[in-house]
Order: structure tokens, then C-alpha cells, then sequence
């Protein structure tokens, strides 16, 4: 059983920051590649940022740019999202996926995610 938990987010003026945090199995974190998305009230899941937990290559999206940086620690099994000069539109629940494997077509696509993690909720006002 794949569990990842998530932690880290809460309530900040636009343009500070904040880290969100992911821990994950040994087995996921050492055989798999995991994302971050983010939902706000009455749009689809989008994906934020992504990292091969293996290799370390991470891609963005455009929105965050420059602005978010994905990494990780391999000691804690944990992914981190670095999130910085936040803007009240970063408003939303963010969720950790992660996937089974490396091979994948389409980082953003919800579908390529086998696990999800409970959300953690961030508030930029």
C-alpha cells in the first residue's frame, strides 16, 4: 500500500512564501516519478510541477515558472514544492501524485497517477 503524506500549507499575504511537503513509501520514492497538482473551487486539477525521484529531472508549469522549485530529500522519502513570490490565483488545494514507474507521456495528465495523496490547502489573501 502506497500512502503519501502531505503537509505544509496554510494561509499567506501575496508574495511570501511557503513549502509544501510529500513523504512517500521507499518503494514509491525509489521506482516511481511524482507531481504536484493543485485544484481551485470550481476548475480542474492542474498539474504544478514533477520530478523523477530517481533521476532528479523536474519540469514546471508555465503559471509558476521561476517562481516554484520541486525537489527532493532521498534520505525522508519526502518531495518538497518551494513555493515562492506566491499571488493570490496560487490559491487552491494542492495534491501530491506519484506513479509506478518512470515511463510516462504526459506529466499534467492526472490519468498517468496512480496515487494520490489527502491535499493540503493553500491560501494566498
Amino acid at each position: 500500500h502506497v500512502q503519501l503524506v502531505e503537509s505544509g500549507g496554510g494561509l499567506v499575504q501575496p508574495g511570501g512564501s511557503l513549502r509544501l511537503s510529500c513523504a512517500a513509501s521507499r518503494y514509491m520514492y525509489d521506482n516511481g516519478c511524482m507531481g504536484w497538482f493543485r485544484q481551485a473551487p470550481g476548475k480542474e486539477r492542474e498539474g504544478v510541477a514533477f520530478i523523477y525521484t530517481g533521476g532528479g529531472s523536474s519540469f514546471y508549469a508555465d503559471s509558476v515558472k521561476g517562481r516554484f522549485t520541486i525537489s527532493q530529500d532521498n534520505a525522508k522519502n519526502t518531495v518538497y514544492l518551494q513555493m515562492n513570490s506566491l499571488k493570490p490565483e496560487d490559491t487552491a488545494m494542492y495534491y501530491c501524485a506519484a506513479r509506478s514507474g518512470w515511463l510516462l507521456v504526459d506529466w499534467k495528465n492526472t490519468n498517468e497517477y496512480d496515487y494520490w495523496g489527502q491535499g493540503t490547502q493553500v491560501t494566498v489573501s
